[in-house]
This record gives C-alpha cells, structure tokens and sequence, in this order.
C-alpha cells in the first residue's frame, strides 16, 4: 500500500508466490484505501497462458473496470516469471543427504550443530514403552515433556520467557506417583513466584482473550484463565502481559476488530538459561522448548489417554470438557483426552526462539525487562553449535512461524527489505508466513508419502464447490489441501505409488450442535471432497480402478473404558437424555488431536529418513493449525494470491 502519491505511484514490491491454483489470469487489483473498506479503482489481466511457457513477462497492463474495458489511459507496469514444479530439481526427490540447505526464503535459517528431543504428550509413564535396545548397550528411555520444563525453570538461573495461548498457575507439572521430584508438588504459580524472588527475570506473554471482560463473562469465550493469570501475579516479581491480537497498522476499522477479537496468540514457548552438560563450568546456555502444548488445564495425558480412571487422581483437579455444556467432576467422565507434541531445543535454534520472544516482548510487552544477554557474555555462551556434525545425534533444524509487524517488532518498513529479510510484503504489513511454506516445500519433496495430525484440516476455498455457499467470502485461502491433492495427482499420472494419511479429532473442541463446530466440519468436509474430486478425476483419466481412499485417507482417533472396580464414582449426574449421559453409558470419547506435525519421506537411507523425518516434524512445530491461521492474515485478507 502506498501514500501520498496520487500521480503515478510506484510500488517497487516483489513477492516469491507459491500456486496451486486453477486459473485464467493473474489478476492485479488495485484499491483506494478508506478508514472502512476500500474503493476499487480498476483491474489489470494478464492471461495464465502466456506465463506457462516460463519466459519473464515484463510489460503494461490495462487497468480495467469491472465490465474489462480499459479505464481512461491508465497502465501498470509488472514484471514476472513463473517456474513450474516438475522443472524444480528437487521435485519428489526428497533431502537427499544432511547437506540439505533448508527451506528457502524465511525469516529464520537452518541452524547446524543443534541437539533436539522431541516428546509425544506431556508425560510418558515408566510402564508404557517396551525396552527397545539401542546401539550403545543402552535401552530408549522415553522424554517427559512436562518432567523436563518443570527441571528447566527450578535450575534456571537468570531468565525463564514463557509465551502461551494460556498459562493458568493452579496446574502441577510433576503428577506421576512412580516419578516424584523434590519440590514437585508446587504449581506452576508458585513455582513462577518462587524463581521470581531469587532474582530470575520471569517475563510472561498470555494472549490476551478480549471476551474475557466487560460484559462478557470473566473466563471469556476461550476459558484460558487469563485474567485469572495477570491478577495471580500482580504485585509479584513475575511480569505477566496479558498480550491481545494487534492489528497492524494497515487495516480498516473492521479487519482491527475482527483481528483482535476472533484470532489469538498461539505459540506456546519456554526459554531459560540451563547449566552446560559438561560438569564443573560454571557457564550456562540457552534452552528452549516449543510445540503445541500450553502449560494449562486439560493439557497433561498420557498415551493411555483414559476417559474415567484418573479422575481420583492426577486428573481429579484438572478436569478438561468442553464438549458438553455442564460437564465437571462432580458429574464425572469422561474426560476429553489430549493428544500433543512438543520438543526440546538446544543449540543455535534455541536462540533464534529466544529472539522470537524478544521480538514480541518488544512489540506488547511494554517495559524493556529483557535481560541483555551481552551484559552476561562471559556466562551465558553465545550461539553456538552443541554438537560435531559427525555425530549421529547432531540435528540441522529450522524455526518457521506466523506472525506479522503487529506482533514482532523490527521487522523492516519496506518491501524491499523485507524480500531481503525472507519476509513477505501485503497491503502496507509485514508477514512472516514461513510456516506455510515449510509446508509447501516439504509436500513437494516428499517421495512415497506423507503423514500429518492436525487439530483442524481445511483450506484452498477458492477451490471448493460453491454449493450452498460462496467460496470467494470463506477466506481459507491457503494452499496446502490443494498442494496435498495435486502431489497426489501428479504420483497418479507418473504412475507411482503415493498416500496422504491424515489424522485429525472427529469434531473441533466444543459442543458439537454448535454453529462454530458445525460450521468447520462443514468447511472440512468441504476440504475433502475438493481433494478426493482431484484424485478421482486423476485415476478415472489414467483408466486406474482403484479407490481414491487408497491415497487419501483420514483417521480420528478415540478410546474406550471397560469399568474398573474402585473407580472414581461421581456424586452427581449428567442430565438424562444428553450426549454427556450417552458418553458415560457408552463409556467411550475421541482422543482430541490438538498436534500440528507433518512427516515426509525423503529419498535417503532407513536410518538417514528417520532422522530426516523427525528434523521436518520439528521444523513444523510451532502450532500452527491447517486453517485461517496459516498465513497469520485474517478471513477475508488474502496474501499475495
């Protein structure tokens, strides 16, 4: 967007596209900005043909009115170039070796010589995983995600950041009677206060739930617990900022509302300052732990995923259900199940997600309370790689995110300079939409077949059928259903074997009459038909007799309780004649996949893949939902495309 040049403006932006696409023309619209909406002033056309041949198209274009007839004599002037997938020499072939550069035009580069530990859930107990022998004489040990925060903030030392879609102080992270701690049973408040008062810089970002005050009730629509969370610590040592969706300054009246009232915050993220492996240093490091599970109720499970018989237990004080309107304890189960992943960064890339926090603190959090690390250089080492890269436990890893200039400070002013910076340009905001293109390059890598959880799975709605609805005011305009769907088709066409396993809740958390839940599955199954439409006409047009399930298939996950003796009995009950009665009598709930992970096969050996494949789990980590969310743009305000 440009001011104040009425005569001829001159935009000098460049933009790195990815398509998946059904189209005629690119289209260049151009817009007068108005403090509500915009005014069009006319469109330019430049038919789909004439780039596919891959030669740079550098000319004028009409500008146009709606009817397509020129307005008046004026012209824009574009340059571009368009490089279809098949000629990219990476195209289905996968990481071919660790020297693997990354992916390619992000904010965030691949980061060597890091060390990862990656963990299913916020705790493993000790009768769960079989002994597996490794090759060292030693048997796997399972990580313990929560186990591990809960040492990390005891030992830190000067800093512990912590950003979250919601953090609520009354949960204990050490639960597992077989596995106590020293000090384990303090929540997460008091153990927050506690470091506070050594001398610990605590620095929190909550987001901020607008429909948690004024009229509205005081948990809000969300029940994050956030003003729950900033009274907790008020007049404390801990700096808790409870952090709102900021617009930027480029919207309307309308976009600034939508933005700060319907979309969050959602990095959940832990950084600290951890003693160095080696015994006897008196250094330290920085430690970083990010993923999809925020330190809040309803979050601890285990891969037992029980619905009733951990309600007189590690459950019993944190009862999570919200799909059914008066569930609590005192009714009893079940439960809702929590399915996440998370992991552990040591290394170069545990900086740049220190830098992450910087950047927002800098932007929301108001004072300067950063502790300025230069300051503690000869104690805090600086970034540096944590491991040889011959060895087999070395990780090449890259942080991917969504966030724009209303959330991240220092990102550059001009489009220019943020091309330079990996960054994208759109309508006067910077926008790191790196996750989506993680995404994008990961599915046109891989080789024989990918496998994604999500908490949600729609997009590409320019795509589909317009039945009962219009596509064009949805707003899912990302491309990853459509990029899954056509890689499907282009492995039809090759005459190779391909599938897409998606694993995904049987409905978005909430009751299901709701018209929010009903409204998504809608637009999921929507999603679906787009894809499976793709992928039978691809096997029809090869004369294929196969099911397209074959190569698109979705999975919910859920589980089941036969009654126990000595199990917590509830004092009330449900009200008759209601799904919470029928879940209880039929003693089964889905396992809610709340996770964010995408795996690809690359074309290496066994044992290369595995490691392969976990390092793209791992660049994909940062909770990102397959939804509005992706591009980090609101409904209705696409980027780019």
């Amino acid at each position: 967007m440009l001011g104040n040049e009425p005569v001829n403006p001159r935009w000098y932006e460049s933009f790195h596209i990815y398509c998946a696409h059904l189209a005629a023309d690119v289209i260049f619209t151009l817009k007068a900005d108005n403090a509500i909406g915009a005014t069009l002033i006319g469109r330019a056309y430049l038919p789909v043909g004439e780039l596919l041949e891959g030669e740079e198209i550098d000319r004028w274009l009409e500008i146009c009115d709606d009817n397509r007839e020129p307005v008046g004599e004026s012209k824009i002037h574009v340059k571009l170039q368009y490089f279809g997938v098949e000629k990219d020499r990476n195209w289905a072939r996968g990481v071919r070796s660790v020297k693997f550069p990354g992916v390619p035009y992000t904010f965030f580069s691949q980061r060597q010589g890091c060390n990862v530990r990656l963990y299913q859930d916020a705790h493993v107990p000790d009768n769960f995983i079989p002994k597996i022998p490794l090759a060292d004489g030693k048997n796997y040990e399972p990580a313990r995600c929560w186990e591990d925060i809960f040492d990390a903030i005891s030992n830190a030392q000067h800093l512990i950041y912590i950003t979250g879609w919601s953090v609520h102080t009354e949960i204990t992270l050490i639960r597992d009677t077989n596995r106590p701690k020293p000090g384990g049973d303090v929540t997460l408040g008091e153990l927050l206060k506690r470091k506070a008062s050594e001398g610990v810089r605590v620095l929190m970002l909550v987001w901020d739930d607008r429909t948690s005050v004024g009229l509205l009730k005081r948990d809000g629509l969300m029940a994050t617990h956030d003003e729950e969370t900033a009274n907790y610590f008020q007049g404390t040592d801990v700096h808790c900022v409870l952090c709102p969706r900021n617009p930027d300054d480029s919207g309307s009246i309308v976009q600034d509302l939508q933005i700060s009232t319907m979309f969050t915050h959602h990095q959940k993220i832990v950084c600290v300052d951890d003693a160095l492996p080696s015994q006897g240093s008196e250094q330290r490091r920085i430690l970083s732990f990010v993923g999809g599970i925020d330190l809040c109720d309803g979050r601890y499970d285990t891969q037992y995923h029980s619905l009733f018989r951990t309600l007189d237990t590690v459950h019993h004080d944190d009862f999570h259900q919200p799909n059914f309107a008066t569930a609590s304890i005192t009714k009893g189960g079940p439960r809702e199940p929590w399915h996440d992943i998370h992991s552990r960064l040591e290394g170069p890339i545990a900086w740049d997600v220190l830098y992450n926090f910087e950047q927002r603190w800098r932007k929301q959090g108001g004072k300067d309370l950063l502790v300025q690390l230069r300051d503690l250089s000869d104690i805090i080492i600086p970034p540096s790689p944590v491991m040889f890269p011959e060895d087999r436990d070395t990780w090449n890893v890259q942080l991917f995110r969504s966030i724009d200039g209303g959330a991240a400070f220092g990102f550059p002013d001009t489009p220019e300079e943020a091309a330079r910076a990996g960054l994208v340009s759109g309508k006067d905001q910077i926008i790191d939409r790196s996750i989506q293109d993680a995404y994008i390059n990961a599915i046109r890598r891989a080789k024989d077949f990918i496998y994604i959880e999500n908490q949600y799975f729609l997009g590409s709605s320019y795509c589909w059928k317009p039945e009962g609805i219009k596509p064009e005011e949805i707003g899912a305009l990302h491309v990853i259903p459509k990029e899954l769907s056509l890689k499907i088709v282009s492995k039809i066409e090759a005459g190779e074997r391909f599938t897409v396993y998606v694993v995904v809740p049987m409905w978005p958390e909430g009751m299901p009459e709701s018209a929010s839940v009903q409204a998504i599955l809608d637009w999921q199954r929507r999603t679906m038909e787009m894809m499976y439409t793709d992928i039978t006409q691809a096997l029809e047009a090869k004369g294929i007799e196969a099911n397209p399930k074959e190569y698109l298939t979705f999975f919910c996950l859920g589980n089941r309780e036969v009654k126990q003796d000595g199990e917590y009995e509830p004092q009330e009950q449900p009200e008759p004649d209601t799904d919470y009665v029928r879940a209880q009598e039929a003693r089964r709930f889905m396992i809610y996949v709340h996770t964010k992970m995408m795996i690809g096969t690359p074309s290496v050996p066994l044992n290369l893949w595995l490691k392969i494949a976990f390092l793209l789990l791992i660049c994909l980590l940062n909770s990102v939902e397959i939804n509005y969310r992706l591009l980090g743009t609101p409904v209705g305000k696409p980027l780019n495309n």
